[in-house]
Order: C-alpha cells, then structure tokens, then sequence
C-alpha cells in the first residue's frame, strides 16, 4: 500500500460530497485517508492496480476469454 496521504489532503478531502453528507459518514477523516490513499496508489501504478479495479473499463484488461 502506499503511503498515508499528507494531513492537508486529508482535511481538505474530510469535507464531504454531497451525496456523502446524505449517506453520512461515521469517520470523515479515515474516509478521506482511505479515499486518498487508494487514488494514490492507482495515481502511483495505474496499469497494476486496474487488474483489481471493478471500475475499470475492459479495454485493455487482460483477459481469461469471452464473458
């Protein structure tokens, strides 16, 4: 995993969406910490972590055959 976000990303991204502020939100800040590291790392290896990622577009995935 990368590392932990710096704490001005953190607090600037504890400030929730809009449609966060109707789901709610237990913890802002761990939200944020988790948000940003996970963009982080697809920022750090994009084309390792779009294996993994369920919002990826199948273009230029590999791939196991047809669906």
């Amino acid at each position: 995993m990368s590392q932990t976000p710096d704490d001005d990303r953190v607090e600037t991204r504890a400030e929730l969406l809009p449609e966060e502020q109707v789901a709610g939100s237990d913890d802002p800040q761990a939200q944020a910490e988790a948000i940003l590291e996970e963009s982080d790392e697809r920022t750090d290896d994009p084309e390792g972590t779009q294996q993994e990622s369920s919002q990826t577009p199948d273009e230029g995935r590999a791939s196991s055959g047809p669906v």
